[in-house]
């Protein structure tokens, strides 16, 4: 197992979903984890509790990632707390899901400030100190939406298509100063939301994924975990789908 052994890392978005499981794996091979949140106090202290019986450490910090303020106040708490920041993983998102016509322009700015924005805000926050310290990894979580786009998506696919070109950009800039910058386009992933989906309409998506299944939350982790790792320090600027062969 990859080991992340006295790495600092802050997970945005992490108090369910995938977020969560990102925060957990990370913790399991030694890193000291920031569980960000925003509203979901109850259930950030308790991702931070189940790391801390597990024999991790653990710190739950609330703000609201698509405010410049909160971003930044994010990223100071954790270096101000710990002294560094080694590994950001920029995963707060929402969903508005429409089709164009019925979209409303709310829907649409929302979704952009949530997913691209904050993404943007806290690279910038942590990436100054990462450079500053000669060392940093940063994975943009985007979404075989924004590779392949995706009907009743227009803002989803289009913020998740910007964190990519984000990933790229941001990647080039700060490669000198041996930062890596990396994004994971998980595919159809199994969590909380889609757990009541029907049978019949997880079947039929099953058809059109080549290994003829849904990922699990620890695929994306565990992807995300190795990103983040020494093992890693030669790959910056690359888009790791875990979508079963989807987006092939």
């Amino acid at each position: 197992m990859t080991q992340l052994n006295e790495r600092i890392a802050v997970v945005t978005g992490s108090s369910r979903g995938i977020g969560r499981g990102i925060a957990q794996e990370l913790a399991k091979r030694g890193a000291t984890v920031v569980i960000n949140y925003q509203r979901s106090a109850e259930a950030a202290e308790a991702v931070a509790q189940q790391i801390t019986a597990d024999g991790g450490a653990a710190l739950t910090v609330q703000a609201d990632v698509s405010l410049e303020e909160d971003a930044n106040r994010l990223i100071k708490t954790t270096i101000d707390t710990y002294g560094k920041i080694d590994i950001l993983v920029n995963n707060a998102g929402v969903t508005r899901d429409n089709v164009i016509m019925m979209m409303g322009a709310d829907d649409f700015d929302v979704v952009i400030q949530t997913n691209l924005r904050s993404t943007w805000l806290c690279s910038k926050a942590a990436v100054r100190a990462m450079m500053r310290k000669r060392y940093g990894r940063v994975i943009n979580i985007t979404s075989v939406s924004g590779v392949m786009g995706n009907a009743g998506q227009t803002n989803y696919s289009a913020s998740k298509a910007g964190i990519i070109g984000l990933t790229k950009a941001l990647a080039r800039e700060v490669a000198p100063r041996n930062v890596t910058v990396n994004a994971v386009a998980p595919g159809f992933v199994l969590t909380d939301l889609t757990s009541g989906l029907p049978e019949e309409m997880t079947s039929q998506l099953n058809d059109v994924i080549p290994l003829a299944r849904w990922g699990t939350i620890e695929d994306v982790a565990n992807a995300t975990a190795f990103l983040a790792s020494d093992e890693a320090a030669y790959i910056t600027g690359h888009v790791l789908s875990v979508d079963g062969g989807l987006a092939m």
